[in-house]
């Protein structure tokens, strides 16, 4: 570094003729004074006033009395390089500065008649603010700026030996102010291209300086941000490899409305973000900070200054990729990835996935085949989902979360899928994949809550911020997590921006919403005197309300084809309903295409646990979901949360013997596949797995080894399981009439003495379907049903206690042609031995 003594003008490198006399040798100072004894009065009075005003700028920033100490040989070489690059003036002889192009700006000295009068070290003031990371905006006072006598460079470089200011044959080395800052003015007339060499200990290092760059977003995206109307959200937050202004680098920015200071910290800056403060872009809350320099893989977050004063490390709530848990660091990233499913979403949209046909396998990636990577689970999963025939599978939540044991549903990277699995690109790898096998992939979506982890989203910026302010609004009372608030637009934007960031970066055909219920209702689990009515008296979440409007209509809006689920337990009004459409309530429909039919999953469930010999007393049980079918579009659901904690796995459900337990699992998908809804079932069920699942080890795989000796009857309920999706998607009649009640007809819904059920579906044109299923453990000889006469013969197509699916193949294997008597309020009638504790389905042959 350049030394100066203390009685030293502005800057050192200033060229002689314009250093203060004080500054100057001996000689040059006597050869003044001859010339100015010949002046005149007035050129006296002059000269006086500039050696005034030139000594108040020297005692600002007069150096150390150790720099007295450094060689002068040093000094001069400096001086001779600054005093050259002035005197080349206009003339265009300085090369232009590395990095730049031909036609790039060469320094231009200032012009003669300019004083200078100001510091080129940072003031008191600022050096404070900058030092304790609570500086709004750093680039006014970091990085190369114009003043009266030329053009002041300043830097923030801890731990930095020196730093060198290279701008075409300038080289200039500023000088060290400590603490980190590094300064010097330098008589040029506009600020130059340059770069920054960094001396450190044992190394140089050669730089931008990320201080002359201008801001990266643009006054439309401020606008949209501030309005929470930027549905791209993804696209202007966060981490970003880009371009600017010529230099590749890495954009950061992030909403912390109620930070003093925000500085950004990662490996390119052995996590110490003094150096890298981030300015603030107005009332907007943003603030944002171009690195040049950086690129992928970089692990950062954001440091944060509270508005106590105190300090926070945060992982970026916009992070596109993070750390594989328990670390919690973002990683820059962006996509190479080229998609190859262009034929599968051209096709996705052509019918609405309640006119559609629609049966869902529920898959916990990290514990489907434990071990694999998304891209081995590519080469597996949709070859096994297809096999079975399954329409589309449900992934339970893929967005980042810290403790495995929450099975991904209290995320904290609401945009990065796990890296437990492998990277972005491999996740978008997999769907890929999926969609290449004509699958459709659903995903959990878990917008009602998050949990408290101090490096995450709670209190973000020292105050509530994601969450409601009011204590007893942000705390979720089941789960030990905070509620979002859904009244403040910049977290609706986060939110609908987020759904819309899955179904058009990663081509997700379909959002399953978790905990709605949760979020419709103020009084949620929560005791009197510990909520709060709403501006009308009511339990009701008005912001929750619109939220999921906004979010419905914006995806629907947006991205043909995809379907939005919502799991609500509860009898809210309109759930798949317009969103324009107002019902009883008084409120427009929340606007979601499908929802889980919580109350059929219970009361079934509750029918099949008794004893045979007691179902009659609750045949109810099975005919109640047929008063509300069409209240909403639903979707039938065994769910992983049917199989955890206790509750048994599904075969294990079931009463009697091993024999029975499978006879009865059988019997119910029947029914369950021919009921009016969207079917869904999670992994390992399937196949009658009798234990329950954990996430710890997944599906029981081993039963179906050959070497096993019961194999063939957990291979016979997967059997089932093909056979019912290939004849429930090739029969319309099975679910293009969900949604309408012209679609279903009780053939008997009252006969619980017999334990049986039958019902018609129906196809647009009226083609049928019957369904009759037996929950008796006997066989029913002659067993007369009716049916239209207008169907010449009838045959099974599916048969539940067939022996290929482990049953005790009692069958009819030949057409069933109907009689003129009566039966069931229809003209005529078959007569059918029912199998034990089976469902049989028949079609018009």
């Amino acid at each position: 570094m350049t030394p100066r003594p203390e009685s030293s003008g502005p800057h050192p490198e200033q060229p002689a003729e314009r250093r203060p006399a004080a500054a100057e040798p001996a000689k040059k100072t006597a050869a003044r004074k001859t010339a100015a004894a010949s002046k005149k009065a007035t050129a006296e009075k002059t000269a006086a006033k500039k050696t005034a005003v030139k000594s108040v700028a020297a005692k600002k920033t007069a150096a150390p009395k150790t720099a007295v100490k450094k060689a002068a040989a040093k000094k001069a070489a400096v001086r001779r390089t600054a005093g050259k690059a002035a005197a080349e003036g206009p003339a265009g002889r300085t090369p232009a500065p590395r990095g730049a192009g031909r036609d790039a700006p060469v320094p231009q000295p200032a012009p003669p008649e300019m004083e200078i009068a100001v510091s080129p070290a940072v003031d008191a003031a600022d050096r404070e603010r900058l030092l304790s990371g609570t500086h709004h905006a750093p680039h006014s006072v970091l990085g190369a700026h114009p003043v009266p006598g030329g053009v002041v460079f300043r830097a923030l470089r801890p731990y930095a030996r020196a730093v060198t200011v290279v701008s075409g044959g300038l080289t200039v080395e500023l000088h060290d102010d400590g603490d980190g800052f590094f300064s010097g003015l330098l008589p040029l007339g506009e600020v130059p291209a340059y770069r920054l060499l960094v001396t450190y200990e044992g190394t140089v290092h050669e730089t931008e300086d990320a201080y002359r760059f201008l801001p990266t977003l643009g006054e439309l995206d401020l606008h949209l941000i501030g309005e929470g109307r930027h549905e791209e959200l993804w696209t202007v937050l966060g981490a970003h490899p880009m371009t600017h202004q010529g230099v590749t680098g890495t954009r950061f920015s992030v909403w912390a409305p109620n930070a003093r200071g925000v500085r950004v910290a990662g490996t390119f800056n052995f996590w110490d973000g003094t150096g890298f403060p981030m300015r603030s872009l107005g009332s907007t809350g943003v603030w944002e900070l171009f690195v040049p320099g950086v690129g992928e893989g970089e692990l950062y977050k954001f440091e944060i200054t509270r508005p106590d004063g105190s300090k926070t490390l945060r992982a970026d709530p916009m992070a596109r990729r993070t750390e594989v848990p328990p670390a919690t660091s973002s990683i820059v990233t962006s996509s190479a990835y080229e998609w190859g499913d262009a034929e599968w979403l051209e096709r996705r949209a052509e019918a609405p996935a309640h006119r559609a046909p629609f049966s869902v396998y529920e898959v916990h990636l990290p514990s489907w085949r434990p071990g694999l990577t998304y891209r081995q689970l590519a080469e597996q999963l949709p070859a096994y989902v297809k096999d079975l025939g399954f329409t589309h599978v449900e992934l339970m939540p893929v967005a980042e979360h810290p403790f495995g044991g929450s099975w991904g549903y209290q995320v904290t990277g609401f945009y990065a899928p796990t890296a437990r699995l492998g990277t972005p690109d491999d996740f978008r790898y997999l769907v890929d994949a999926l969609h290449r096998a004509g699958i459709g992939v659903i995903m959990d979506w878990v917008p009602a809550h998050f949990p408290r982890d101090e490096w995450a989203l709670a209190e973000f910026d020292g105050r509530p911020l994601y969450e409601h302010e009011d204590p007893l609004r942000a705390a979720h009372p089941d789960w030990g997590t905070l509620e979002f608030d859904f009244g403040r637009r910049e977290v609706r934007n986060f939110l609908v921006a987020n759904a819309l960031y899955w179904c058009e970066e990663f081509h997700i055909d379909g959002l399953r919403v978790d905990a709605v219920a949760s979020m419709l209702y103020l009084d949620y689990s929560r005791e009197p005197g510990r909520w709060t009515p709403n501006e009308h008296g009511g339990r009701e979440n008005l912001d929750a309300v619109a939220f999921l409007q906004e979010m419905n209509a914006t995806v629907y809006r947006r991205v043909p084809g995809v379907v939005t689920i919502a799991e609500e337990s509860t009898a809210w009004d309109g759930v798949t309903r317009a969103t324009h459409h107002k019902g009883p309530s008084g409120f427009g429909g929340l606007g979601f295409g499908l929802k889980w039919n919580m109350g059929w999953m219970h009361d079934s469930l509750q029918y099949m646990s008794h004893d045979p010999v007691h179902r009659r007393h609750h045949h109810g049980e099975m005919t109640f979901s047929m008063v509300y079918a069409y209240s909403e579009n639903y979707v039938l659901p065994i769910s992983h949360d049917e199989v955890v904690h206790g509750k048994r796995s599904l075969v294990s459900k079931m009463p009697g013997d091993w024999w029975q337990q499978r006879a009865n699992l059988r019997a119910y998908l029947g029914f369950m596949w021919a009921h009016p809804g969207k079917q869904l079932l999670f992994m390992g069920q399937e196949f009658a797995q009798g234990a329950e699942w954990s996430e710890a080890h997944g599906p029981d795989w081993w039963l179906l080894d050959p070497h096993y000796g019961a194999e063939a009857d957990h291979r016979g309920v997967r059997d089932l399981v093909r056979d019912l999706n290939t004849v429930y998607r090739h029969t319309p009649a099975l679910w293009r009439g969900d949604t309408e009640p012209s679609g279903f007809r009780w053939v008997t819904g009252d006969a619980a003495e017999d334990n049986v059920l039958a019902f018609l579906r129906y196809d647009s044109d009226g083609s049928p379907l019957l369904a009759v299923s037996h929950f008796a453990p006997v066989v029913r000889e002659d067993y007369r049903i009716g049916v239209p006469d207008d169907v010449p013969a009838w045959h099974e197509v599916v048969n539940t206690d067939a022996g290929r699916y482990g049953g005790g193949d009692v069958t009819g294997p030949g057409p069933v042609k109907p009689e003129p008597q009566g039966r069931h309020g229809f003209p005529a009638s078959i007569r059918l031995t029912l199998p034990p504790l089976a469902t049989v389905w028949l079609r018009p042959a």
